[in-house]
């Protein structure tokens, strides 16, 4: 076999200290080492490199031409990687690099507003973001962080944590409660025009609603279903029919008048909201700096 021309750290960093010393003696007591060490490595350096480093006399140690040449590669090599630990240091304690996000659509649009203040607070960071209401994979599609709504993987390779609490209401758009009227009470569903949603499973998902002291699941007969959380937003604001919507994605619409709250006392507790991310030694300091973001958007009271 070959032997590798290329010569270890360890032996390149002795023959630097040698070379900035002048000494032996000096450069193993720089490097806390033993003289024979020091010497041993420069050897070996030499050996591979095929040439002599430096001239040795009883009272000097100088370095040949050749080694002249070599102090300058060594002292920018070595200079590289001292820099590179300290911005690879620097990534573990400051928000640095991309951050990989996978949200739910129409929680999505609620937060990209927010990612504006983000983006101000954390100039260094990159956010790549997908909407979709699709179950996606955060260890096989390389995801940073997925937030998620409801039922959570079980897979200890993953940690979570919790951003929200949702409530689930039903919405209309004014012009549709000025069509159809406003239904009084849960029993005047049945008349009104219903936009549902369809889940990554299929199914057709129920309204579920607060009847005085109880809850029970309403299936309407709908005018119109979706797979796409924001599209079920936008269909309900253009006046589609009534639709039941996660009452942080709704709240922006029923402030700028899009949407009107209908049978408030019928709304009931939703899912929570977690942010998955793949586990690994230690949270990156971009990765911790964009879920607490998350968590703090959320969690406000205007969110």
């Amino acid at each position: 076999m070959t032997e590798r021309a290329d010569a270890p750290i360890n032996e390149i960093a002795v023959f630097v200290a040698v070379a900035q010393t002048g000494s032996f003696t000096r450069a193993a007591e720089e490097m806390g080492n033993s003289k024979s060490n020091v010497g041993k490595a420069v050897q070996r350096l030499e050996a591979r490199l095929g040439t002599r480093l430096f001239q040795r006399t009883t009272r000097a140690v100088r370095l040949t031409e050749d080694g002249e040449t070599y102090l300058q590669a060594a002292r920018d090599a070595l200079d590289g990687l001292r820099e590179a630990e300290q911005q690879l240091a620097a990534r573990r304690s400051e928000p640095v690099g991309r951050v990989k996000l996978d949200v739910p659509a129409g929680f999505g649009r609620l937060l990209l507003p927010s990612f504006i203040d983000f983006r101000a607070k954390h100039p260094k960071v990159t956010l790549e973001v997908a909407l979709t209401d699709r179950m996606s994979d955060p260890i096989g599609e390389g995801w940073d962080v997925v937030v998620r709504i409801g039922a959570l993987p079980e897979d200890s390779e993953l940690t979570v944590r919790k951003l929200c609490d949702l409530r689930l209401g039903l919405y209309a758009s004014p012009e549709y409660l000025e069509r159809k009227g406003v239904p009084a009470d849960i029993d005047h569903l049945s008349a009104h025009d219903a936009v549902i949603f369809r889940g990554p499973t299929g199914r057709l998902r129920p309204w579920t609603l607060r009847h005085g002291a109880t809850t029970k699941d309403f299936a309407p007969q709908p005018v119109l279903v979706l797979t796409d959380g924001q599209a079920l937003v936008e269909a309900a604001a253009a006046g589609f029919g009534i639709a039941q919507i996660f009452d942080r994605v709704a709240l922006p619409h029923v402030r700028a008048g899009r949407l009107v709250h209908v049978l408030p006392d019928a709304e009931v507790d939703g899912p929570p909201v977690h942010a998955i991310i793949s586990l690994g030694q230690k949270m990156a300091a971009k990765t911790r700096a964009v879920v607490n973001h998350l968590a703090e958007t959320l969690q406000r009271t205007d969110a």
